[in-house]
């Protein structure tokens, strides 16, 4: 029988299968000696991260900015001290500012590690914004809290660092960009809902807020509280740190999540490519292996109102003052930037706020809210923050065009980056590699990213439940005890000794066993005999290196499966829920926030307003409304249309530029007028205009430009701009036949 021939794409699948080489004497040896000055070499790899450590953590404020900061104000001056700090980013050489342009401020987050990753490269948050031409600020911590510290100090703090920047940049166009990263990006919403006449733009990376929500077989830290019997382990932690909790215990939380990359992975990628691996692992362990303290009733008021609770979204929480932190009460616009590969801050959790604060997208642009979303396709967790490819691509649009945003009309939008091609209209308009679009989006859209059932919703409400009963438990039988036991020292010692500071420390200079490690790995390094590619003991290597990586990986995926079972098997039993008292009403838990009767009365104001408004204006409002409907069926704006109207703005005498602000608020009052009734707004439009036929034409012009910048008209674009022609073509004649406009609520 002939032996099968093989297709061409077998044979090139062949062509790349390594060779394999027979085991011999010389290649047992090579490979030998080869391992042996890795495994030297690594060993000082690790030498030096335990020195950077111990160095790193004993400066006073340390983090790991690769930008030069100047202190601003020092939050521990603040009538409730916090260990905050607002810092100025002094620019490098060759990076030109703008004082027009409003500033940037980036928050770093305080869940565990210490401060400086938004800005621990020059392609980073802070890097791109510099580049961009924004005055840009950075707000750090330092390791230890201040007695007595709580979240809504820091809150209040971070609503003073605001204050100050907007008030040293009198001339910027529009208020400050606020970038929150991960925890620090829910901080920031609470500020600005309490406080939301001072911000700008608050752009939220990979921040969660919606804390249920995820989809089966996937977001196992979602369960973790539930599995634990709630947060009294936080009030046990709190106690046995004496006031303090150990943000070591949540760099623990992320590490579990991927024991894979923790405990083999991460180390053996340096092992393998030890001569060039070790400046990258050197500058990365350096923030990861900084673990601050926050004070025990900080972590405390995380685990319960948040992680547990769920309490922000629903607008359970209050100020000290009583003053209810509202969300909705945020007026600028919102960019949340989260990826499919973020295992940490879902999408769901990432965007499900917006389903629990509006029933639908009527609602939101009623309520005059600008919400942006960009979803990364692959990106985890810290790349979202680190990545130098996602800084330069999806951060520096952000940072480019956050004006634009700041533009546009009430509603909910995807961000969509793409590359340029040869067939691109108007590439003259198009900054950079990158065309930036805008795309409107309806709440259905947010529920199809997937998410929590009611039932689903009603085991965690239980896990909150119990959670509840075995904090007041605890509190009353055992904290008293554990508390009377802890002292300053022991509370100390237990941190010295905690392994994610144990394991830099022990392999530093001051192991006296290290002592001869560095001579050894210099000759090693001088002396080095790489192993060839195909010897077979690397592969046989690398081949058992993967086996115990996916081991690992196959592990947890097993264990997170075990837990989700255990988390709905428990929570979602009838009689537990029943004896929490979740089942007296049927069963049925809800997230959404409550009605305000207020805010409803402010919207049937608002409405009357619009009424009012219809015929109100000069042509100004004429032309914008006129471009608002020439646009508004395709639900798309891109950054041509944004070019060309900064264009037009630069042509115009500075007497006659209306501003940022001004603008901004005539794009929406026009957007809203139009929302309410399209027909009637657009048939009141000769009332708008001047009876100067060469201004409207010259009006028109500008209309035409901004409309055809993404190049040609579609069908419905051409058959409105056309009316638009009409009525500013002839605005006398218009007037005189237009019929007294009423306008309807849509």
């Amino acid at each position: 029988m002939s032996t099968p021939s093989h297709t061409g794409s077998q044979r090139d699948l062949d062509r790349n299968v390594p060779s394999w080489t027979a085991p011999d004497v010389n290649s047992a040896l090579e490979y030998w000696m080869d391992s042996w000055e890795r495994s030297i070499i690594l060993l000082d790899v690790l030498r030096q991260r335990g020195n950077n450590y111990l160095e790193h953590n004993a400066r006073q404020a340390p983090h790991v900015l690769s930008f030069h900061p100047e202190i601003v104000l020092d939050g521990r001056t603040l009538p409730h001290p916090v260990n905050y700090a607002l810092v100025r980013i002094v620019p490098p050489p060759g990076i030109t500012i703008d004082l027009r342009k409003r500033p940037f401020i980036i928050f770093d987050p305080r869940a565990g590690h210490g401060p400086g990753i938004g800005g621990m490269k020059h392609d980073s948050e802070i890097g791109v914004a510099l580049r961009a031409g924004h005055p840009c600020y950075f707000v750090g911590f330092l390791p230890e809290p201040m007695p007595g510290q709580t979240i809504e100090d820091v809150c209040n703090a971070e609503a003073r660092f605001v204050e100050e920047v907007a008030a040293r940049h009198p001339s910027a166009e529009g208020k400050p960009c606020l970038i929150g990263n991960c925890q620090a990006g829910w901080q920031l919403m609470m500020m600005s809902a309490v406080h939301p006449e001072q911000v700008g733009p608050i752009m939220l990376a990979g921040s969660p807020l919606s804390y249920w929500a995820g989809v089966h077989g996937k977001n196992p830290m979602r369960y973790l509280g539930g599995l634990l019997g709630g947060t009294w382990l936080t009030t046990f932690a709190g106690d046995l740190g004496h006031g303090i909790f150990d943000g070591a215990n949540l760099v623990a939380n992320f590490e579990t999540l991927h024991p894979d990359n923790t405990y083999w992975k991460k180390i053996y990628n340096v092992y393998s490519n030890v001569d060039t691996e070790a400046p990258r692992f050197l500058d990365f362990e350096k923030w990861w292996g900084s673990p601050v303290l926050l004070n025990a009733q900080e972590m405390q008021t995380i685990a319960d109102d948040l992680f547990v609770g769920n309490k922000l979204v629903s607008g359970q929480l209050r100020t000290k003052d009583g003053v209810r932190i509202d969300l909705r009460n945020i007026k600028s616009p919102i960019i949340v930037f989260c990826s499919w590969g973020d295992d940490i801050t879902p999408p769901q959790q990432a965007l499900g706020w917006i389903l629990d604060l509006y029933r639908d997208e009527d609602e939101l642009v009623a309520a005059g809210q600008t919400i942006v979303y960009c979803l990364h396709q692959s990106i985890g967790h810290l790349g979202i923050f680190v990545s130098g490819k996602v800084a330069t691509k999806e951060h520096g649009e952000f940072a480019q065009f956050m004006d634009m945003i700041d533009l546009m009309p009430p509603g909910l939008y995807e961000a969509v980056v793409t590359g340029v091609d040869d067939d691109i209209e108007h590439p003259e308009l198009v900054t950079g590699e990158y065309l930036f679009t805008l795309e409107a989006r309806t709440l259905d859209d947010i529920r199809a990213l997937g998410g929590n059932t009611p039932d689903d919703d009603l085991c965690f409400a239980t896990a909150a439940r119990l959670s509840e009963v075995t904090q007041g438990l605890y509190r009353t039988f055992a904290s008293p005890a554990v508390r009377a036991a802890s002292t300053e020292q022991s509370a100390e010692a237990l941190r010295r000794s905690h392994p994610n500071r144990l394991r830099f420390e022990m392999f530093a200079d001051a192991n006296p066993a290290m002592a001869a490690v560095a001579a050894c790995a210099e000759w090693a390094r001088a002396n080095r005999h790489p192993v060839s590619a195909d010897n077979p003991f690397l592969a046989l290597e690398r081949l058992l290196s993967d086996a115990i990586g996916n081991g690992l990986e196959a592990w947890s995926k097993a264990r997170d499966a075990w837990a989700e079972e255990i988390f709905f098997g428990t929570y979602g039993s009838a009689w537990l829920q029943a004896v929490l008292g979740l089942r007296a009403d049927g069963g049925v838990a809800t997230r959404a926030v409550e009605r305000d009767l207020g805010r409803e009365a402010m919207k049937n104001q608002m409405a009357a307003h619009l009424r009012e408004q219809v015929t109100a204006g000069g042509l100004a409002e004429a032309a914008v409304r006129a471009l608002l409907y020439v646009q508004r069926q395709e639900g798309k704006a891109d950054e041509r249309g944004f070019a060309v109207l900064q264009q037009i703005s630069s042509e115009l005498p500075a007497a006659k530029r209306l501003g940022l602000a001004r603008f901004k608020e005539m794009v929406k009052e026009q957007f809203l007028i139009l929302r309410m009734d399209e027909e009637a707004a657009i048939a009141a439009l000769p009332k708008l205009l001047p009876e100067d036929r060469r201004t409207c034409e010259a009006a028109l012009k500008l209309i035409h430009r901004v409309a055809e910048a993404r190049g040609p008209l579609s069908e419905e674009r051409h058959r409105r701009l056309a009316r638009v022609e009409t009525l500013f073509g002839r605005p006398a004649a218009a007037k005189a036949a237009m019929p007294q406009p009423e306008m309807t609520a849509s």
